[in-house]
């Protein structure tokens, strides 16, 4: 009972399809996400879109690819803080960004790690979300 409870009280964080997009082989369904999981997967599609990727929402994403390549110094850190928060207040209405952490975890493979600790507007209940990121992607080429 606490189970549906819970369910019904968190309807406004809402459902849709899971990320990334996955179908069953019995039945034939898409994979859907919904609550929590579907803030989640809602953040990291705004991660990881490129500004003007989407024709009819051009302003839609974080364009955190245009950091691709950057020395990893305390300017790209205060960049990237930049880009994520204006890309969420503008693009996941049901969040407020309380704070994003950008750690350099590995200096050698250009490993990033985000942390992005926000609040449900509705319910005031608060989350994290940890988003890899690659600076120097494509260093793999043997």
């Amino acid at each position: 009972m606490d189970r549906e409870f819970s369910k019904y009280d968190n309807h406004f964080l809402g459902s849709g399809w899971a990320f990334p997009v996955t179908f069953s082989k019995g039945n034939l369904k898409v994979g859907t996400s919904s609550y929590e999981d579907n803030i989640n997967d809602s953040i990291n599609i705004i991660l990881q879109t490129r500004n003007g990727e989407r024709n009819m929402e051009p302003q839609f994403g974080s364009g955190l690819q245009k950091f691709f390549f950057r020395k990893m110094d305390a300017t790209l850190k205060g960049e990237i803080i930049v880009a994520i928060k204006y890309a969420l207040l503008k693009n996941e209405p049901r969040i407020s960004v309380k704070d994003v952490v950008v750690e350099y975890t590995d200096l050698y493979s250009g490993l990033v790690e985000i942390t992005v600790s926000y609040v449900y507007n509705q319910t005031n209940t608060r989350h994290n979300y940890v988003f890899p990121f690659h600076v120097k992607e494509g260093t793999n080429l043997g």
